[in-house]
């Protein structure tokens, strides 16, 4: 599992985070209201063949619009950065470009169950 998040300063969060959900709600699975959003991205997505599916959810707090994405190798965390800021950026097109500092999460290996414990006696 790779993750990373960006808080990203914004008088317009909620109505960003809005938008951009309302676009990926054409073709990928999107839930949202005025204040959360979640956006799943197939592992197949494009073409691609990632491990599994990637899961960016989006926060609106005063100011500031928080993204997070849960991707499960970093190259499709790092792909969704671009493309988190690319269409967010596109909306915001009025104090575009928007700041994104990204934090990368450290990676979570799948535990070793060659050696106990691991879960099974």
């Amino acid at each position: 599992m790779s993750s990373a998040t960006a808080k990203v300063p914004t008088a317009h969060a909620s109505k960003y985070l809005q938008q951009v959900c309302k676009h990926w709600e054409h073709n990928l699975a999107v839930t949202f209201d005025a204040q959360q959003g979640t956006v799943t991205f197939p592992r197949d997505a494009r073409g691609a063949s990632w491990p599994g599916d990637a899961v960016v959810t989006f926060s609106a707090h005063t100011g500031m619009l928080e993204c997070h994405i849960a991707a499960s190798e970093p190259g499709q965390r790092d792909g969704l950065k671009g493309a988190v800021e690319r269409h967010i950026d596109r909306f915001a097109f009025r104090e575009a470009p928007l700041t994104y500092d990204w934090t990368d999460s450290p990676e979570h290996p799948a535990p070793d169950c060659k050696t106990p414990p691991c879960g099974i006696s």
